[in-house]
């Protein structure tokens, strides 16, 4: 699978964030979008998934060469997107487990949950569930919780990763799944990425402020957002010279006209 970004320009309540962005990401390969505050990193992870709070102007969404501008939040995701939020929600009276057994299901059975519930055992989910829980160093007891309700920063965006492995997506975007974590949590999600990846052949757009998480992702392509477009592309080296030389560097290049 391939998603390809085409020239995306879009809007919120009028006022143009995205303004021509153009960005490619193939199964296998992970990717990292950086950028200062405001460039509109988190903007384009929302519009990739079709938040209805966004409008797209002009340019284009594909999936294989299809478009998926038109498509709900719900299509995108049964074609293989996977959007990890870089503020989880909690869900009080709503098992973990439960909540990622009815994801899993609808995700399998087009939607039908409660017709398809009994195609997948409890039993079977279970192991599943262990199986990436393992993988992840989350403790056991965590499926027994209500979602994110009193989950530190760390433990939401561990559950997140939890999910993406459940659902293995053929994409995924991560919104800032760093944010909030130490290091042992950097390391851990990082880890956690880079192994789905490997096994499933999920390709990944991980948006970060940071380099900490990029040492362990390893990211094959580092893109630079800034004033609304991609300005820059390459390797690592490009996320480290911005370790050194901070967001100034491109504001010097590109302007601040630019945003």
């Amino acid at each position: 699978m391939e998603l390809e970004i085409v020239d995306l320009h879009a809007s919120v309540e009028g006022r143009q964030i995205l303004k021509g962005v153009n960005l490619k990401v193939r199964e296998g390969e992970i990717h990292s979008l950086m950028g200062p505050n405001g460039s509109g990193k988190s903007t384009l992870a929302a519009v990739i998934m079709g938040h209805p709070k966004y409008t797209v102007d002009s340019g284009d969404i594909l999936l294989d060469g299809e478009s998926i501008v038109d498509m709900s939040p719900d299509e995108r995701a049964r074609r293989g997107l996977f959007l990890a939020f870089q503020y989880p929600v909690e869900i009080s009276g709503v098992t973990l487990a439960n909540f990622l057994r009815r994801a899993y299901i609808n995700l399998k059975y087009g939607g039908d949950g409660e017709k398809a519930k009994d195609k997948v055992s409890v039993a079977e989910f279970q192991k599943l569930l262990r199986e990436k829980i393992e993988m992840l160093k989350l403790d056991p007891s965590i499926g027994r919780r209500y979602l994110n309700e009193g989950f530190s920063g760390g433990e939401k965006k561990r559950c997140e990763v939890l999910q993406m492995a459940i659902l293995s997506p053929r994409i995924a975007v991560l919104d800032e799944t760093d944010s909030g974590l130490d290091i042992d949590g950097v390391k851990i999600v990082a880890e956690g990425v880079r192994t789905i990846s490997r096994q499933s052949g999920m390709g990944a757009l991980v948006i970060t402020h940071y380099l900490r998480i990029l040492n362990y992702l390893k990211p094959d392509v580092v893109h630079i957002m800034y004033g609304g477009r991609v300005v820059e592309t390459g390797g690592y080296e490009l996320a480290q010279l911005l370790e050194e030389k901070g967001y100034s560097v491109i504001e010097q290049k590109y302007g601040a006209s630019t945003g």
